[in-house]
C-alpha cells in the first residue's frame, strides 16, 4: 500500500512538473488543472451512470472535436489514420492503387486515376464505383473502407466496380505511388517556362528547383509559376522556393505568437538560382497558406507580378504535437507576416458573430503596407493580385454544386457519350451549359439559401399559430421568385461553371497531364501572364 501511495505521489509530482515547465501552463496552471479534474470526474460519472450503454471512445471524440471547433478549423485532432494521411501529404509517397478515391457509405468512387499507375493499368476510370474489395462489401465496412485498397507493394487486390450501370471486376497490383509536388513543367513557346506547383510537401523545393534549372537549360528567359488550387503545406519549403528567385539572407516571413519560442524570423538560407529572370505567379481563391507566403513575399519584394483572383487568406501556422496511442493534435501556434509586415488572414475566428460564425475582415479595416518599391498592399483579405481576374460571383451556390459531385458526374456522362479525337479542341458552348442545367434538375439539385430557411421557419411558425391562411399565397410567390433568382445566379456563374466542367472533362480524356497542356493553349490567365512577360516595359510597369 505504501509503495502504491508513493508511486501515485511520484506520478502526480511528475505531471505537475511537466505542466509547470510548459510556458502555456505557467500562468493558468490552477485553472487548467481544475478543469481537467472536472472533466475527468464528469466523464467517469457519465459512463458509469447513464441510462443506456455509452461508447467512451465516441463520446471523447465528440468532446475533443467540439472543443477544437470552437477555436479555428485548422486546430485538429488526428487519429492514427489521420496521422498516416498527413504523412502521405507531407512526403508524397505511399503504397496503393494509384488513384484519388472518395469514400461513400456503400462505395468507393475513383475521382482520378494517376496515369501509368496500377488503377490506370487495370483499366479503372474516373467515375467507377468500387462496391467490393476482395470478399469485403464496401457497404458492410466503416468509413475507413478506403484502407482496403492499401497494402504492400507487389500485392494484388481484386475489386468489383460499377460503370454506367454495368458491373465488372479488375485485379490491381499495388505499387509505390509518388505524388509529385510539381506534376508538370514545360515550355510555352521558345522563351517561357511554365511550372505547376500543386502542394508544399517535402519534395516541393527540390522538384521546383529541378524544373527551373531544366527550363532554363531549354532556353526559358521568363517563368510562370502556377500556384492555383495549391492549399499549402510546409513552411520551410515555401521559404526555399522563394529563395530560388531572391538572394540569400532575404527576410521572407515572420511568425508571431503568445509563446515566445514560436516567434521566429525566417530568411532565405542559400544562394538563389536566378534573381533577374522575369516571373509571374498565378493564384486563385484556393491558393492558401504556403502558397500565400510565396506569392505574398514575392509581391512584397517586387520580385514577381501576381496574376489571378484573391487568394484564400490563411495567415495561420500549425504544428503537430504527438499524443498517446499514435495520435496527434495539430495546433495553430502563430500568425505569419510577409516581408512588408502584413498578415493576410481573412477570417476572424476569435471575434465571432451572434451565430458563432467567424467573420470576414471588412475591407475598411484593412491596413496599408508598402512593397520594397513603395507599391500599396493590404492585409486582412488574402493576397490581392496585381492583375485581377474575377472569381465566381456566388461561391455559395457553386460550392453546393461541387459538393454534390454534379460537375464530376456530368463530366463522367459527357465522357461516355462523346468521342474526342483531339481534346485540345474542346470548347463547351451554350448548348452544353443548357444540358448541364437540365442535368442539375434531373438529379434534383436543391440548394437552400439562408433566405429560404428563414422564410420556411417563419411560415412554419405562422402555421403553428394558425396565421398561415392569409400569407400562404405570398409565401409561395416569394419561394417561386427565390427559385428564379437561384437560376439567375447559376447563369451569372456560367463562365466559372463551364471552366470547372471543362477541367473535369479534359482529365477524362487526357489525364491531369493533358489538362496542363490544355491550359497552355486555352487558359486566359496563362495567356495574360505570357503577354505580360512578353513586354519588358509592361512587366516592369507592374512592379513600379
Amino acid at each position: 500500500m505504501k509503495k502504491l501511495v508513493k508511486n501515485k505521489f511520484v506520478l502526480l509530482t511528475l505531471a505537475t512538473t511537466i505542466f509547470l515547465s510548459t510556458t502555456a501552463f505557467k500562468n493558468d496552471f490552477f485553472e487548467i488543472a481544475k478543469q481537467i479534474e472536472i472533466f475527468t470526474t464528469l466523464f467517469k460519472e457519465l459512463n458509469m451512470n447513464y441510462v443506456d450503454e455509452t461508447n467512451p471512445g465516441d463520446l471523447m471524440d465528440t468532446a475533443i472535436k467540439s472543443m477544437l471547433a470552437d477555436l479555428d478549423p485548422y486546430t485538429n485532432f488526428l487519429n492514427e489514420q489521420d496521422v498516416e494521411a498527413a504523412r502521405i501529404n507531407n512526403t508524397g509517397d505511399y503504397t496503393g492503387i494509384g488513384a484519388r478515391v472518395k469514400t461513400f457509405k456503400d462505395k468507393l468512387v475513383i475521382l482520378e486515376p494517376y496515369k501509368d499507375y496500377p488503377a490506370d493499368k487495370a483499366g479503372l476510370k474516373a467515375g467507377d464505383e468500387i462496391i467490393k474489395v476482395g470478399n469485403t462489401l464496401v457497404e458492410n465496412y466503416d468509413d475507413t473502407s478506403g484502407d482496403l485498397l492499401k497494402g504492400t507493394a507487389g500485392s494484388s487486390v481484386e475489386v468489383t466496380y460499377k460503370r454506367q450501370g454495368k458491373t465488372a471486376t479488375a485485379t490491381i497490383e499495388r505499387a509505390e505511388v509518388e505524388i509529385k509536388a510539381v506534376p508538370h513543367f514545360s515550355m510555352i513557346g521558345d522563351n517561357t517556362g511554365y511550372i505547376v506547383l500543386s502542394r508544399f510537401n517535402r519534395k516541393a523545393h527540390a522538384e521546383t528547383n529541378y524544373a527551373l534549372r531544366d527550363l532554363k537549360a531549354q532556353g526559358a528567359k521568363r517563368i510562370i509559376l502556377d500556384l492555383r488550387g495549391n492549399p499549402g503545406g510546409l513552411l520551410n519549403e515555401a521559404i526555399k522556393i522563394v529563395n530560388l528567385f531572391v538572394p540569400k539572407g532575404q527576410l521572407v516571413v515572420t511568425t508571431k505568437s503568445k509563446v515566445k519560442k514560436y516567434n521566429k524570423t525566417y530568411y532565405t538560407p542559400a544562394e538563389p538560382i536566378d534573381t533577374e529572370i522575369p516571373l509571374v505567379v498565378l493564384i486563385d481563391g484556393n491558393s492558401a497558406s504556403a502558397s500565400e507566403i510565396v506569392s505574398g513575399s514575392l509581391q512584397d519584394l517586387d520580385r514577381a507580378v501576381i496574376v489571378g483572383s484573391r487568394s484564400f487568406g490563411k495567415g495561420l501556422v500549425q504544428r503537430p504535437k504527438p499524443l498517446t496511442y499514435g495520435t496527434q493534435v495539430k495546433i495553430t501556434i502563430s500568425r505569419y507576416y510577409t516581408p512588408s509586415g502584413r498578415c493576410i488572414q481573412s477570417l476572424d475566428y476569435w471575434n465571432r458573430n451572434e451565430k458563432g460564425e467567424a467573420v470576414r475582415v471588412k475591407q475598411e479595416n484593412y491596413n496599408e503596407f508598402k512593397t520594397r518599391n513603395g507599391r500599396k498592399v493590404f492585409d486582412g483579405g488574402g493576397v490581392f493580385p496585381d492583375v485581377v481576374f474575377n472569381a465566381s460571383k456566388n461561391a455559395t451556390i457553386t460550392n453546393a454544386i461541387l459538393k454534390d459531385d454534379l460537375v464530376f458526374n456530368f463530366a463522367t456522362e459527357y465522357y461516355y457519350n462523346n468521342k474526342l479525337n483531339d481534346v485540345n479542341t474542346l470548347k463547351l458552348n451554350d448548348s452544353d451549359f443548357s444540358d448541364f442545367k437540365k442535368y442539375l434538375k434531373t438529379n434534383n439539385f436543391s440548394f437552400k439559401t439562408e433566405t429560404e430557411k428563414a422564410l420556411f421557419k417563419a411560415f412554419e411558425t405562422a402555421t403553428k399559430e394558425e396565421l398561415n391562411d392569409n400569407i400562404e399565397n405570398d409565401f409561395n410567390t416569394l419561394m417561386a421568385n427565390l427559385n428564379a433568382s437561384k437560376n439567375d445566379v447559376i447563369n451569372e456563374n456560367k463562365s466559372y461553371l463551364l471552366e470547372l466542367l471543362t477541367e473535369e472533362i479534359v482529365k477524362r480524356y487526357a489525364y491531369r497531364e493533358g489538362l496542363y497542356e490544355y491550359y497552355k493553349i486555352h487558359d486566359p490567365k496563362i495567356k495574360k501572364a505570357t503577354e505580360i512577360l512578353g513586354s519588358t516595359s509592361t512587366y516592369s510597369g507592374y512592379l513600379k
